[in-house]
């Protein structure tokens, strides 16, 4: 039964999507704006974009964040794989429960009791608070991401491809660099994209474990906002926000174009 679109469900929608969109527009509209203050229009200019990028503080948390982002995205996606073939491939073994428990409970626990008991291990084991405890920390609750992604893909994952290539002379080493992590490869890489955004959007877990010389961006734009709204900082999210964009329509496009050759090998597989 086909259902007529509405006037209220066209307003509900609008509603949707400027509770949603309207602010990140306005943002990026006063990102643009000559005054200093944030609230009063005073012309087009560019120049908060120009004080940005010569801005140390923020230029050094910027190096920082993406340090420990991709850090964190590389142990957590090696991780997270080495934890989900574990839960998927071995079955049933001693300390299965414990640890898929101790895989899954980082998902549901408050991003401050995470952050309050990393600190406290870190105290206790006397490592200075720096970008190595940052990444250790976003490494503990981001390949638990990870290793979700990656188990549900092997759940559908047919073993008999590896089983073939251990019959043709493969070792279980070399079957799974071979067959297993190229068909998993989509899950690995979204694994590890998510695990890169939530290390770079991480701001609770971030100030429990840094250092006074490790200050990430997420944590140095809450202390400017803190003090009042900086132009700057408009002008720094405008930046963040074109890069998401350009990022998701590009893999928006890719996939679009790798489902359109998967399709066309279909049909000419058929014919």
């Amino acid at each position: 039964m086909r259902h007529r679109f509405s006037w209220f469900n066209g307003s509900a929608l609008a509603l949707g999507f400027a509770f949603l969109y309207l602010p990140i527009v306005i943002l990026v509209i006063y990102s643009f704006n000559e005054s200093k203050l944030v609230t009063v229009w005073a012309g087009f200019s560019t120049k908060w974009y120009v004080e940005l990028f010569h801005d140390t503080a923020f230029l050094d948390a910027a190096w920082v964040t993406l340090r420990v982002a991709f850090s964190t995205a590389i142990l957590s996606t090696v991780l997270g794989t080495m934890a989900a073939m574990a839960l998927v491939r071995y079955g049933r073994f001693r300390g299965r429960t414990l640890f898929s428990g101790m895989i899954y409970a980082p998902l549901v626990m408050p991003d401050v009791i995470i952050g309050l008991s990393l600190l406290l291990l870190f105290i206790a084991i006397g490592l200075d608070r720096g970008i190595l405890t940052i990444v250790l920390a976003h490494t503990t609750f981001c390949m638990c991401y990870v290793a979700v992604v990656i188990s549900a893909r092997l759940t559908s994952f047919d073993r008999s491809l590896e089983e073939a290539a251990l019959d043709l002379g493969c070792s279980p080493f070399s079957a799974f660099f071979l067959v297993t992590l190229p068909n998993i490869a989509p899950a690995v890489i979204s694994g590890g994209l998510l695990a890169f955004t939530l290390s770079l959007d991480d701001l609770v877990i971030a100030s429990f474990t840094t250092g006074p010389s490790s200050t990430t961006l997420p944590i140095k734009i809450f202390s400017a906002v803190r003090l009042g709204v900086n132009p700057e900082i408009n002008a720094l999210s405008t930046i963040m926000i074109a890069i998401v964009t350009v990022a998701v329509v590009t893999a928006s496009l890719m996939s679009r174009r790798q489902v359109s050759r998967r399709l066309r090998e279909e049909a000419a597989a058929t014919q």
